[in-house]
């Protein structure tokens, strides 16, 4: 058995693995691991297969698989589960390789990532999001604004905007995810991130960062903007999902970490459904 600390020299073994897993859920790409190795102090531990091994943030450890669970012994998971508290974050349909009289499962309310399809977002159509729909044409009636891709000439705008969200943020940036989106900007290209970048009145006012995470769900990591500008947040959302290619029938907008505020921003968008991540452990 191999154990190393998480760094950018895993990301040629990692990234094929995980997008071959297909586990939709938003940890399940490099650049998640990769910005937030810190927050949890990610190992990598080579044995028959590859496990992360991390700390949660109620201070447990566990393993993250990078393969679909259905495929492996029962024998090799019970021997893993000996050197963490559980195996997480499990994606639901992977559950049924656990005999139920040898393993239990809990959730988590606030690991559960929030997953809307594009077409919702696209349009913000129904009852629901009246109130989206109403900042949106607020904020186009308001301003003049562009959309354009967040590409390398661009970067140092986006990184404004970073700055400019923390300091109006009313929070220190050890308590945000400040340091992991500044990074994820810093090495951009290196992470293969994707994103768009957003400007009102010719200033820059917002950007989205993110990736694929499966074939049909792409995953938003950051999403930073300047509230002043009202309605800045409803016009990045729709206009990215507008853009998005085809094959993404989902926009993946993550969990909300137990935190009120990021709870009644992600749950006013009405969610198509709330992804629930598992903790397997022995019985």
């Amino acid at each position: 058995m191999l154990i190393e600390k998480l760094g950018l020299q895993h990301k040629e073994v990692l990234t094929p693995l995980l997008k071959e897993a297909q586990a939709g859920l938003s940890e399940y790409t490099f650049a998640n691991l990769y910005l937030f190795r810190g927050n949890h102090d990610y190992e990598v531990i080579k044995d028959r297969i590859i496990f992360i091994k991390g700390k949660s943030y109620d201070h447990q450890t566990y393993l993250m698989p990078t393969v679909d669970l259905r495929a492996v012994e029962v024998s090799l998971l019970k021997e893993l589960l000996k050197s963490a508290d559980f195996l997480f974050p499990i994606p639901e349909p992977w559950l049924t390789a656990f005999p139920s009289g040898q393993f239990e499962v809990a959730f988590n309310e606030g690991d559960a990532d929030y997953v809307f399809t594009v077409e919702k977002m696209s349009t913000y159509k129904g009852r629901n999001l009246h109130k989206k729909r109403n900042l949106l044409a607020q904020f186009l009636k308001l301003y003049t604004h562009d959309a354009l891709p967040l590409t390398k000439e661009r970067l140092d705008q986006a990184r404004f905007i970073l700055d400019d969200w923390q300091a109006t943020s009313g929070m220190n940036a050890a308590d945000t995810d400040y340091a992991a989106c500044r990074e994820a900007l810093d090495r951009y290209d290196e992470l293969v991130l994707c994103g768009g970048i957003y400007y009102a009145e010719g200033e820059p006012a917002g950007f989205v960062l993110g990736e694929e995470v499966s074939d049909e769900t792409f995953v938003l990591h950051f999403a930073k903007a300047r509230t002043r500008f009202k309605g800045i947040y409803q016009f990045m959302f729709n206009n990215f999902a507008k853009i998005l290619p085809p094959k993404y029938r989902y926009l993946n907008l993550e969990q909300d970490l137990d935190k009120e505020n990021l709870r009644v921003f992600k749950a006013s968008y009405v969610p198509d459904m709330m992804m629930r991540k598992a903790r397997v452990r022995l019985k």
